[in-house]
């Protein structure tokens, strides 16, 4: 359960509420599936106590998806690795059923927190992926070797579009902050586990676990 609750339905405002409709409708198409727990839609419900803060974030993300210098193999991947990264369990759910939903298998979702030692990602995906890692790390961690290495695969507008998404799922930390948990979008299928660092009182994560 998340720290607050979100704004309920019936005391949501107008516009609020179509954005309700609205994600509830394109998070099953993403998904294939209903959420196990809960609206599937808890982090836009904890956004909707700031309206304009909502629907600036809503116009942000909507702009940044519409590109489509990316293959969308390649953006759900590298999304998802962002996710793991700033520990996000509700992100990792959603991301690991979008992916599976868009044609990843178990084989690669179980494979992504050691994708260097797999044969399942190319060599673009691997780079793509390590430059992921790097933009999500705080401070960010892209080496001039690393940058040299993606405009080996990647074209400047390319380098912007992955860029400017792995903003997007940095504006997920709000999630994780919150304690947003997985509404169980890949419950009873492999999902990635969030990545994160142990501490005390905290079990160590597992390398993949079912949701």
């Amino acid at each position: 359960m998340a720290r607050i609750p979100g704004v309920p339905r019936e005391k949501a405002g107008p516009m609020v509420k179509l954005v309700y409709i609205f994600m509830g409708r394109g998070m099953k198409k993403m998904t294939g599936r209903a959420p196990a727990r809960g609206s599937g839609i808890e982090p836009v419900e904890i956004w909707a106590y700031q309206p304009k803060m909502l629907s600036g974030m809503g116009k942000f993300q909507q702009a940044v998806r519409k590109g489509h210098s990316v293959d969308e193999r390649l953006k759900n991947l590298i999304e998802l690795k962002g996710a793991q990264m700033i520990g996000c369990e509700f992100c990792v759910d959603l991301g690991s059923q979008i992916c599976r939903n868009s044609g990843f298998s178990e084989e690669e979702l179980l494979a992504l927190p050691r994708y260097r030692q797999s044969d399942l990602f190319t060599e673009r995906e691997k780079t793509a992926l390590d430059y992921a890692a790097g933009v999500m790390r705080t401070p960010v961690d892209v080496s001039d070797e690393l940058f040299a290495r993606m405009r080996e695969h990647f074209s400047a507008a390319q380098l912007v579009e992955i860029t400017a998404l792995l903003t997007v799922v940095n504006l997920d930390r709000l999630n994780a902050a919150f304690g947003v948990g997985s509404a169980g979008f890949s419950e009873g299928m492999v999902c990635v586990p969030p990545d994160r660092p142990d501490r005390p009182g905290r079990p160590a994560s597992a390398s993949a676990a079912n949701a």
